[in-house]
């Protein structure tokens, strides 16, 4: 599956993917990506978006990031992939991650519950192929996990350092494709500010926390939303140019593919299509 360089990140309720006049899912397309990353699992919500996403475009793969596997059981995930796969064969890829403590109520042995799931979904009567299969993988172990049965990584909320450090554990082959979100603003208080509102929410979750911790960020980079040291090293801001180059840092790292969320104060149905039309410019120059 070729994702190209670069792809599409975004959480909530792809209502314009699913209304034909906006038609937003195809556009996107049209400027380059060559992936559409939708949040969220496989109930009945969800797994309806991803065909529409399929059928409203022709060639991008189309993502989840992330399922959970503590509430997406293989016996659903499973056969809704296998759906997908025959109608839209070699495109939808299962993101698969371990979530966070403080989401869910039987948190516990996350590496262990892990192998158990994707033994699961091998199991199947029609099982979910390795190279159909994406982890969210940040540490050492979740990411050696993710050389070994999965087609790669899926980091999310990290600095390029740890695209560097991620590339070194997977090897050369796997997939290394890290979610990276920008914000559109040459103004460094207004840019700081909406990066900081975005990046409040996984400050407090103990796995993105002790991740940054081991590149050297501590209580007080993490405290209030973040400071500006770490703002800066984990959501570009700028103009496109800017944020092209910074792309590129987790590239020259050793990432195959950058998806971008863009964080916005606006949007068209709360979707930034703007900024994604003025980033592909740029990042097709690249």
């Amino acid at each position: 599956m070729d994702l190209g360089r670069f792809g599409v990140w975004w959480s909530g309720s792809w209502r314009a993917a699913a209304d034909p006049t906006l038609d937003v899912a195809a556009e996107l397309e049209s400027l380059g990506y060559g992936a559409l990353w939708s949040s969220g699992g496989f109930d009945p919500g969800f797994s309806p978006r991803f065909g529409r996403l399929l059928a409203a475009t022709q060639r991008v793969a189309v993502a989840s990031g992330i399922v959970s596997m503590w509430t997406g059981a293989p016996a659903d995930v499973g056969p809704a992939v296998a759906d997908l796969e025959a109608t839209f064969p070699g495109r939808f890829l299962l993101g698969i991650g371990a979530s966070h403590g403080p989401a869910v109520s039987n948190y516990s042995r996350p590496y262990s519950h892990m192998v158990a799931y994707l033994d699961a979904l091998d199991a199947l009567p029609i099982p979910v192929p390795v190279q159909r299969r994406v982890l969210a993988a940040l540490g050492n172990r979740m990411l050696e996990l993710a050389a070994q049965r999965a087609v790669g990584a899926h980091p999310y909320f990290v600095p390029v350092e740890h695209t560097t450090r991620a590339r070194s554990i997977l090897g050369s082959a796997p997939l290394l494709a890290p979610e990276v979100a920008v914000v559109l603003e040459t103004d460094r208080t207004t840019a700081r500010g909406l990066a900081r509102d975005y990046a409040r929410l996984y400050l407090e979750l103990p796995n993105y926390t002790q991740n940054l911790r081991t590149f050297g960020f501590d209580d007080r980079d993490i405290d209030g939303g973040g400071s500006d040291r770490l703002i800066d090293a984990v959501i570009p801001w700028g103009d496109a140019a800017r944020i092209a180059d910074r792309i590129r840092e987790h590239h020259d790292a050793g990432a195959d593919h950058v998806c971008l969320q863009v964080v916005s104060s606006s949007g068209r149905d709360g979707f930034p299509l703007a900024e994604y039309r003025e980033l592909a410019k740029v990042l097709s120059e690249g």
